[in-house]
């Protein structure tokens, strides 16, 4: 194997304390992106409908239906783009440079009118505080190329071992999805029994539209950059309804450990990019606290998971 191809399968370093701003700015810029998504699609259950997707460029709506058409908003960050396609005029793009998130909103707005999409969405965003109106957002105006391409190259290797996961599991799983309330990477199995009704608890999100995505017992894994709070990224799996015994399951690689906080097992996405080989030990904790979930909460794994 070549030098090239070395450096193409190592995980990159994430330090969060360096990329915090880029983070934060990215963040506010998804969430608009995906808000166009979620006005335009039909509604899908648990909220998968307004989710973005990870591409070999950056991150993608995918094909949006709208009016007898179809448009597509991908961001790249290779060529450090955003990229608007339509099925019925020619692409037009933005630069993705250090601006303020007033300014990405208002030619966003000004090129989705170009190419002959109206759309009004909610300008705020959600799951975050304070939840400045978009387009009066000049604090969070920081772009790092380095930075936004390595956080897509983690997200990208995280996204293979995810799907691998997923394809092992024969009852009802969310596709691998980027969810841009919390930004991170996330993909769920389900037993298929209903679930108590969730209590909330995110800030600006609609109590309705929690209670609808824990509507059914769940197990979730997924990947998330961190946040000025908690200046770590990680690996992290939960479970709705969770067991009181959850947290106490062993589970593995040896690094993983259980938040009583945040009521997830986590694993540092450090202790993975740095293991002899990082796509095996991701994918145990992925399995491992599927199981602990499984086991705790009396799931029926026997008819839910295919045979290895």
């Amino acid at each position: 194997m070549n030098a090239d191809s070395t450096r193409q399968t190592e995980w990159p370093i994430l330090n969060f304390t360096e990329m915090q701003d880029t983070i934060e700015t990215l963040h506010q810029w998804i969430q608009i992106v995906g808000k166009i998504r979620l006005r335009t699609m039909p509604w899908q259950n648990h909220s998968w409908h307004v989710a973005l997707y990870i591409t070999a460029s950056g991150y993608s709506t995918h094909g949006i239906p709208y009016h007898g058409r179809m448009f597509q908003i991908d961001f790249d960050f290779k060529q450090h783009q955003l990229v608007l396609q339509s099925s019925t005029t020619e692409s037009v793009t933005m630069d993705l440079y250090p601006r303020t998130v007033a300014d990405f909103y208002k030619e966003l707005f000004e090129k989705l009118s170009s190419i002959g999409v109206e759309i009004n969405i909610h300008p705020r965003p959600n799951e975050m505080e304070p939840a400045i109106p978009f387009a009066e957002n000049t604090i969070n105006r920081s772009y790092d190329e380095r930075t936004a391409n390595s956080l897509w190259q983690a997200m990208l290797k995280a996204n293979e071992v995810f799907y691998k996961f997923r394809s092992e599991f024969i009852g009802k799983a969310s596709p691998v999805h980027l969810f841009w309330g919390a930004f991170d990477l996330a993909v769920s199995r389900f037993s298929g029994n209903s679930a108590p009704l969730h209590q909330g608890g995110m800030p600006n999100m609609p109590l309705e539209v929690m209670q609808e995505a824990y509507s059914q017992e769940v197990s979730s894994v997924g990947f998330w950059p961190g946040s000025k709070d908690f200046p770590t990224p990680v690996f992290y799996a939960y479970a709705y309804p969770s067991d009181p015994t959850f947290g106490a399951q062993k589970v593995e690689p040896e690094e993983a450990f259980y938040s009583p906080e945040m009521g997830e097992f986590l694993l540092k996405y450090e202790d993975v990019r740095g293991a002899e080989n990082p796509e095996k030990i991701l994918y145990d904790f992925l399995q491992s606290t599927f199981e602990a979930a499984a086991n705790t909460s009396n799931w029926d794994s026997a008819k839910l998971e295919r045979k290895r």
